[in-house]
């Protein structure tokens, strides 16, 4: 192609081909770029070009950075301004016959004609630079974005609009992950199509195993660090397949979250939890949930339900939320504590010291416990820099009255140093592995059990 792109000039809108009516084509209302549905129409008669005719061409996708920054920053109309700009600076890069339209919110489709496989570097690196390279001028001020792209060469890996679109978003997607403000050009993956395969089956299992009550919760120990008695259980989800094999929450967790199954997942071992610390007076029990439970109300609802049908089961559960899912979003997540602890549930903070909350911030969650997490306490007695952190992190949870767990406890060594700087309780493979039976024992160590059920 062409080293430098000619200006489209005498033509309505980018898209149209220079001597047809661009009036009556669909318009984007803020941009005056063509919209989604014309976009994908052209770029299935596109497609249907180069294959009739043995041509080739690109689609991109260019997504703008942080949009929602600059909203935060600067309102939605300077955001509108933005979107406005990078359409303009993009539009006279194209060359006859190349199309722009506006893919979504912050999004731009582009279909390059005549352009395919090392050709798309310095096109899309002239879409860079025409952002990047000077701040946008708008109602409050100078801005500064940035776009990345992610492109396909078609009809090589793409035959159908769906297929370009599908691919351009993943290369857009992994563009962003790497660097923000870099191209990428899709290419297959073997691995990563292994990976979209089992992804597809474990749903289907997943879904199966709901529909079969097939879903279920295996019970790993929390015990004193001094008597080793146990102070409660982590109920673990567990599911069963056809076949009798266990799959773990490592197999199926991240699958579920994937593709939106996690929260009927968290909604059955709540049902399973509630049930068992409804017929079992005298354990505690505790729940992991996942970062998309926190901001589901129905959850919250559904909790509220079973705890108002079991008295006295409340005060026995706990809730495990992640320290990365906390620091994610803190305002909703203490939103979601203070309705938990409201009706009488204790929460935990697992695999602490992961994602370095600030202590002022546990003050502001009101969490009960700490996990500590297990990388920072497995090696515990080679690393001095662990024992630092972890002797530290019990010391202040003692002084601002939040008990401790260790967990990933794997020998007594580790064990006795943790009992000696006051952590509360222990967890991992010295104390016991997950059993599907309920290993229900004696009642927990009395002033563990006290710390565990304040209000």
């Amino acid at each position: 192609m062409a080293s430098r792109p000619l200006p489209r000039a005498k033509t309505l809108a980018a898209g149209v081909p220079p001597g047809a009516d661009a009036t009556f084509a669909p318009r984007d209302a803020m941009t005056g770029e063509l919209d989604r549905t014309q976009l994908i129409a052209e770029l299935e008669d596109t497609i249907a070009g180069t294959l009739r005719y043995r041509g080739v061409c690109t689609f991109m996708l260019l997504g703008i950075n942080h949009l929602s920054r600059i909203n935060d920053a600067f309102g939605f109309s300077v955001a509108d301004e933005v979107i406005c700009e990078v359409a303009r600076r993009i539009r006279p890069l194209l060359r006859n016959g190349d199309i722009l339209g506006r893919f979504s919110t912050n999004k731009f489709g582009v279909i390059v004609k005549n352009c395919a496989g090392d050709d798309m570097i310095p096109v899309a690196e002239r879409f860079l630079e025409a952002i990047r390279d000077a701040v946008m001028t708008t109602s409050s001020g100078p801005v500064a974005a940035t776009i990345s792209i992610g492109g396909v060469s078609i009809p090589r890996y793409a035959r159908s609009a769906r297929d370009a679109i599908n691919c351009a978003q993943e290369a857009l997607d992994l563009a962003k992950r790497r660097s923000a403000g870099s191209f990428l050009a899709w290419s297959p993956d073997t691995g990563r199509d292994s990976l979209r395969r089992m992804s597809i089956r474990v749903t289907e299992d997943i879904i199966a195993a709901l529909n079969a009550r097939r879903v279920m919760t295996a019970f790993e120990p929390v015990v004193s660090a001094t008597t080793r008695v146990p102070a409660f259980y982590e109920c673990l989800v567990r599911m069963k397949q056809p076949d009798g094999q266990l799959l773990m929450a490592p197999d199926i967790v991240p699958v579920a979250e994937r593709v939106g199954l996690i929260r009927l997942v968290d909604h059955r071992v709540l049902e399973l939890v509630v049930a068992e610390l409804a017929a079992v007076p005298d354990i505690h029990l505790s729940l992991n949930i996942s970062p998309d439970t926190t901001g589901d109300p129905q959850w919250l609802a559904d909790v509220t339900l079973l705890l108002a049908a079991y008295p006295g089961v409340a005060e026995r559960l706990i809730v495990e939320i992640t320290e990365t899912q906390a620091l994610d979003d803190i305002e909703d997540v203490c939103t979601f504590v203070r309705r938990l602890k409201d009706l009488g549930s204790r929460i935990a903070i697992d695999d602490f010291g992961a994602g370095y909350t600030s202590f002022r911030n546990l003050r502001r969650l009101g969490v009960d416990i700490v996990k500590i997490d297990g990388a920072f306490v497995h090696n515990l007695v080679r690393s001095a820099d662990d024992r630092a952190f972890v002797q530290t992190l019990i010391d202040l949870a003692r002084r601002l009255d939040i008990t401790t767990v260790a967990e990933w406890v794997q020998d007594e060594p580790t064990a006795a140093l943790l009992a000696e700087w006051g952590c509360d309780c222990l967890q991992g493979r010295l104390i016991g592995l997950a059993s599907a039976e309920p290993p229900w024992r004696a009642a927990a160590e009395p002033d563990v059990a006290e710390r565990l059920s304040r209000p």
